[in-house]
């Protein structure tokens, strides 16, 4: 399999160049496998049989979908009840925002519970939904 990248295509003779280190191919409508058509620029996979591209396809649609590891219903719980020390950060893998969130509460002499509170209702909300490594919560 050979990746490359596609340097043009032309949707009315539906051929187009693709192009792999310094090598360029040639490929038409039937060696694309995708279901949306290629554009310039697009990551792709493939193969060359006999100069031949065969079996074109997105390098998207090669990969495994991001799978989700963290629970929202326990972040949420985290930080509307230890909001203020940053559990729920922790938990989600940011390590500064939850010092930061410890230094705030012991500087504001607790007044950094607000900041956990208010963060448990956006997680209620779906409004933060990733952790730290970009990855959706259940």
């Amino acid at each position: 399999m050979i990746i490359g990248q596609v340097e043009s295509y032309d949707n009315e003779k539906q051929v187009g160049t693709v192009k792999s280190q310094d090598d360029f191919f040639e490929f038409d409508a039937t060696s694309w496998k995708s279901s949306v058509p290629p554009d310039q620029g697009d990551e792709v996979t493939f193969n060359v049989n006999d100069g031949a591209v065969e079996n074109m396809r997105l390098v998207a649609e090669t990969l495994k979908p991001v799978e989700a590891v963290k629970s929202k219903w326990i972040a949420s719980t985290l930080a509307l009840f230890l909001g203020f020390a940053g559990a729920h950060r922790f938990y989600l893998g940011f390590y500064k925002m939850g010092l930061a969130q410890i230094a705030v509460t012991a500087l504001t002499q607790g007044y950094g519970v607000l900041w956990g509170f208010i963060e448990a209702v956006l997680l209620f909300a779906g409004h933060i939904n990733k952790d730290a490594k970009n990855r959706p919560l259940k």
